[in-house]
């Protein structure tokens, strides 16, 4: 096995154009991220509305991105394999907490809603994240920095919405999900890491 030769960023005019798509997909997910917000407003992170706005909204950066290739999740069945051994990871500890902890499960009757924009949110952030701006980073900068950016945004992401207390365990599961990323070649694998583990969230509370 070889690596691959760390590129370092570009510097002058030139690296600043290829840097440019890189920065401009960060302030399309910040400024989803605080229309998010703002139609939450006191409900925070509960707002179903909210979320449904922000899957949208990200949807929309990525369309607008216009880089086709970096949407294609990658062949299925790597993507799924290892999503799947990814979602087994991103559980272990909410299933320790849940089965040592009183608690319970939402009630039935709410999940299917819940699960449709959890769902919606968890793929839409792939597509951003481990999508259109790990490609843009890794075209600037090589995978490991693509990397890097995109675990502290994932963490950085998650702060306004559930405070800095959650930022280390945010930055340890975005770290997780780059690293599916990596390894399965595509966002597939961590869309279905992130999408399993944020349903299996409702049960394991």
């Amino acid at each position: 096995m070889t690596l691959a030769p760390v590129r370092s960023p570009g510097v002058g005019s030139a690296g600043v154009r290829a840097a440019a798509p890189a920065v401009a997909l960060v302030a399309g997910l910040a400024g989803a991220l605080a229309v998010r917000l703002g139609v939450a407003g006191d409900a925070g992170v509960r707002s179903v509305r909210a979320g449904a706005v922000f899957a949208v909204l990200l949807l929309a950066v990525v369309v607008l991105a216009d880089r086709r290739e970096a949407l294609r999740p990658g062949p299925w069945r790597r993507q799924v394999a290892l999503g799947g051994l990814g979602t087994l990871a991103l559980c272990v500890v909410p299933l320790v907490v849940h089965l040592t902890t009183d608690g319970g499960a939402l009630p039935a009757r709410d999940f299917p809603l819940w699960a449709l924009v959890v769902t919606a949110v968890a793929v839409t952030e792939e597509m951003l994240l481990r999508g259109v701006l790990w490609t843009a980073l890794d075209r600037w900068a090589g995978e490991w920095v693509a990397l890097g950016v995109t675990t502290v945004a994932f963490g950085l992401l998650h702060v306004p919405l559930y405070g800095w207390t959650v930022l280390v365990l945010d930055l340890v599961v975005g770290l997780l999900l780059g690293g599916v990323r990596m390894v399965s070649g595509g966002w597939g694998g961590p869309a279905v890491a992130h999408t399993l583990a944020d349903l299996a969230g409702w049960w394991l509370r």
